[in-house]
C-alpha cells in the first residue's frame, strides 16, 4: 500500500481515538488526521487526503450535508459515511450526496479495517456518478437478477428459491464482483454503480 493520508472527521473523542488506533495499527504507513467537526476539517490547508472517514452525526450538519462540501474542496477524494444506523434511507442519501462507501460503527474492528483498507487501495479518484459501468459490462443476466432481489432485501434463501439456484453461490460471487464484505455493502456498491435502484 502506498503512503496516503486518511481523515477522520467525528466530533465524539472517544469514538475518534479508537478508530484512530485500530486504523493506525492496521494501515501501517497511513498517515491519520483527526477533526472534530466539519468545519475544522475544511480549515485545514496543507492536507491531501485519499479518504476521508465522515460521521454522519456531527453538530450543526449531517454528515450527508457535509460531502458536498469536502468534495469542493478535495475533487479527487473518496468520502465514506460513518454512522451507527444501517438504514437503506441513509445510503442512498450519502450515495446521491456523493459518498462511495457507507461504514456502520456498529462493525467489528477487522470488517471497518478491511473495508478502509480496500477503499485506500483503490488508487484511482472517484468515478463520476453520471458515467457508471454498466451491469451488463460485468455481470450475467443471472447475476442482474440476484442483486436486484438483494438490494430489495431478500434473504439468500428466498433469493435462491425464487431462481431455482443454490443458496450462496451466487449471492457470495456478487459480493466478490463488487469487492463488497457484507450484503448491504453489495447493495449500497451496485446503487453507486447504477446497476440497480
Amino acid at each position: 500500500m502506498h503512503a496516503s493520508t486518511l481523515l477522520l472527521i467525528d466530533d465524539h473523542p472517544l469514538f475518534l481515538s479508537g478508530i484512530s488506533l485500530v486504523l493506525g495499527e492496521g494501515l501501517g504507513q497511513v498517515k491519520i488526521l483527526e477533526t472534530g467537526s466539519l468545519t475544522e476539517a475544511l480549515q485545514l490547508r496543507h492536507a491531501n487526503p485519499a479518504l476521508i472517514l465522515l460521521d454522519q452525526q456531527l453538530q450543526g450538519v449531517s454528515g450527508v450535508t457535509g460531502i458536498a462540501a469536502l468534495r469542493r474542496k478535495w475533487p479527487t477524494t473518496k468520502v465514506a459515511l460513518l454512522s451507527g444506523f444501517d438504514l437503506s434511507a441513509l445510503r442512498d442519501e450519502a450515495l446521491a450526496a456523493g459518498a462511495v462507501a457507507f461504514i456502520s460503527k456498529t462493525d467489528k474492528p477487522h470488517t471497518l479495517l478491511h473495508q478502509v483498507r480496500r477503499l485506500l487501495d483503490d488508487h484511482g479518484p472517484n468515478q463520476p456518478a453520471d458515467s457508471p459501468p454498466s451491469a451488463s459490462e460485468s455481470l450475467t443476466a443471472r447475476q442482474v437478477e440476484v442483486l436486484e432481489l438483494l438490494g430489495r432485501g431478500l434473504s439468500n434463501k428466498a433469493i435462491a428459491q425464487h431462481l431455482h439456484l443454490s443458496e450462496y453461490g451466487h449471492v457470495q460471487t456478487l459480493l466478490g464482483l463488487l469487492g463488497a464484505s457484507s450484503r448491504g455493502e453489495a447493495a449500497f456498491n451496485a446503487r453507486h454503480r447504477g446497476w440497480i435502484v
